[in-house]
């Protein structure tokens, strides 16, 4: 009788920890939609070659990509709760340092605000992770699931607050910025309600895991994270490129962010019922259909610019994510033991934003510096996610064309 009440009690927990991680996502969040839908225009602003508008939210992306293993370390020894913490004061700076740059003109203050901002992004992320550290394996999928769900109100909340804070100042785009310096502030008191336990210290003796080579050779692990960075990275090489694609083509700073709003909206809304169709059909083939589903995305964006064909798009791009996202991540969490949790995450993270890093890099590159136009660029962007979807599903297939180990 006791050892089945485990599972029931073990879930009773990890539902109050999904219920935090939520409100986190859905107050936290909101930081993110609101700089996507204003770091490039701020960029294009302060920056003297256009060229360079998107870097701000590169350097917020290669923020995250170097502080995943750092804060994957940090948890590991001092629990969840101090990692996300940690995020929030990092957010809360970095919104400051770049509130200050943007009443100084300052360019390279802005980038190194930016960079600090890419900690909270990086303990964000971690947020799918900790849903799952104390949930049951039926209940695993779904406790990821409902934590990336709770974007949805972040989808609804931060554009409405980029569009309300844009212009609220003398200086443009200064009062979105200090909004973030609040929630950041406010949100960081949620985490006084997590209940992870402190990962155990191995004992004498015990063994610790396989090594990070050993990890990385993990087929099941490799096509994890390639599907992974994949799909985030594609989601914000168009994502990073959709403001200043709508703008160029003649529509309003509000027309782009309720585009965004709508594009957040798919990226989290399937959330809820994501975890069951991976249950039901299994986490590859959730993969591959979010896959299909980018590839769409890029497809109506390239048949022209109306207002209609953003929405469109931009939706697909969404739910591509949430599919292919949900699904890496939770392959990837179904591959590794507990006591190696601390060491792929990290990795995982790493990798995962070092592609996200170059795709927005190269967003700014494609749309304003790849051909005569906003069109032009516009296109340049959704061709290039070409490739990259073709080595996903090439991944996919080899995995599942490998022999079962026994």
């Amino acid at each position: 009788m006791t050892d089945m009440s485990l599972p029931q009690s073990d879930d009773r927990r990890a539902r109050r920890n999904v219920m935090v991680l939520v409100a986190a996502q859905a107050i936290m969040g909101s930081q993110m939609p609101m700089i996507f839908i204003v770091g490039g225009l701020a960029g294009q602003m302060l920056a003297t070659n256009r060229c360079w508008a998107t870097l701000p939210i590169s350097m917020i992306v290669l923020g995250s990509m170097l502080s995943a293993n750092p804060l994957s370390a940090l948890m590991a020894r001092y629990g969840r709760a101090a990692g996300f913490v940690a995020g929030a004061l990092f957010g809360a700076l970095g919104a400051g340092v770049a509130a200050v740059a943007l009443t100084k003109g300052s360019f390279a203050l802005f980038l190194a605000g930016s960079l600090l901002t890419g900690t909270y992004m990086s303990a964000q992320g971690f947020y799918r992770f900790a849903a799952a550290d104390t949930a049951s394996p039926e209940f695993r999928p779904k406790a990821i699931s409902y934590v990336m769900a709770g974007g949805l109100a972040s989808a609804l909340v931060g554009p409405e607050l980029a569009k309300h804070t844009n212009d609220a100042m003398a200086v443009t785009f200064l009062g979105t910025y200090l909004a973030v310096v609040a929630l950041n502030l406010v949100g960081s008191l949620l985490f006084l309600g997590l209940d992870i336990p402190k990962p155990a210290r191995a004992a004498d003796g015990a063994l610790p895991g396989r090594s990070r080579r050993a990890l990385l050779r993990d087929p099941t692990i490799l096509v994890a994270m390639v599907c992974a960075m994949v799909a985030y990275a594609l989601m914000n090489l168009v994502m990073t490129s959709t403001p200043l694609a709508v703008v160029g083509c003649g529509y309003s700073t509000g027309n782009a962010a309720d585009i965004v709003r709508a594009h957040v909206l798919a990226m989290f809304a399937p959330a809820f019922f994501t975890g069951h169709l991976i249950n039901r059909f299994g986490a590859p083939m959730i993969i591959g259909t979010g896959l299909a589903i980018l590839a769409g995305a890029g497809a109506v964006a390239l048949t022209g610019v109306q207002i209609e064909q953003f929405y469109v798009a931009l939706i697909l791009l969404g739910l591509g994510w949430n599919f292919g996202f949900i699904g890496a991540t939770t392959l990837l969490s179904s591959a590794h033991r507990p006591e190696e949790k601390g060491r792929i995450q990290g990795i995982n993270d790493f990798v995962v934003f070092g592609g996200v890093t170059a795709a927005s890099l190269s967003s700014g590159v494609l749309m304003n510096c790849s051909g005569t136009d906003v069109v032009a660029g516009w296109n340049a962007v959704n061709i290039a996610m070409l490739p990259f979807l073709v080595l996903a599903g090439a991944s996919l297939i080899w995995l599942a064309l490998r022999p079962v180990e026994r």
